[in-house]
């Protein structure tokens, strides 16, 4: 486990408003927040609406897959993979040849819904008052800061 080093710092570094942790906490709920309206229309959750996306690209996926890519534990996946199925957005079936993976596909609704979520993505930048190169530059800084993160956590 990473440990703190000595003191070197100043005062100022302790303050909230400088805190990265702190500014990343208050991002990612905000711009979740901001997504709600948007996928209430699609009658997504956000976590759902990630899982509509990694279906969107490659179907059907093992929830081992969706966790991998999602980054999301199984125990975590199943609630949200039980709420899309209700809504008739995915099918949840045992995997052919190995009986212990469950395989999730989209069904015609959920592969249809895609169409309609072509607009997220648009909305959203203006809602968030970004560009698209604004937000693949957001998106290039959080991933190497994801990479950095994972790789201390790697190897701690």
């Amino acid at each position: 486990m990473a440990t703190p080093k000595p003191a070197s710092g100043t005062e100022e570094d302790l303050l909230l408003e400088r805190q990265l942790c702190f500014a990343l906490a208050v991002a990612s709920r905000t711009v979740i927040g901001a997504y709600k309206p948007v996928l209430r229309e699609l009658k997504l959750t956000h976590p759902q609406y990630l899982v509509m996306l990694a279906l969107w690209e490659r179907n059907p996926r093992s929830v081992r897959e969706l966790s991998d890519a999602l980054l999301l534990e199984p125990a975590t996946l199943s609630p949200l993979l039980k709420r899309l199925e209700a809504l008739g957005y995915v099918t949840r079936r045992r995997a052919e040849g190995n009986e212990r993976a469950l395989a999730v596909g989209l069904t015609a609704e959920g592969t249809a819904l895609r169409n309609k979520a072509l607009g997220v993505p648009g909305a959203m930048l203006d809602r968030l008052g970004l560009t698209r190169q604004d937000a693949a530059d957001l998106h290039a800084s959080m991933t190497r800061l994801i990479g950095a993160a994972q790789s201390d956590v790697r190897a701690g």
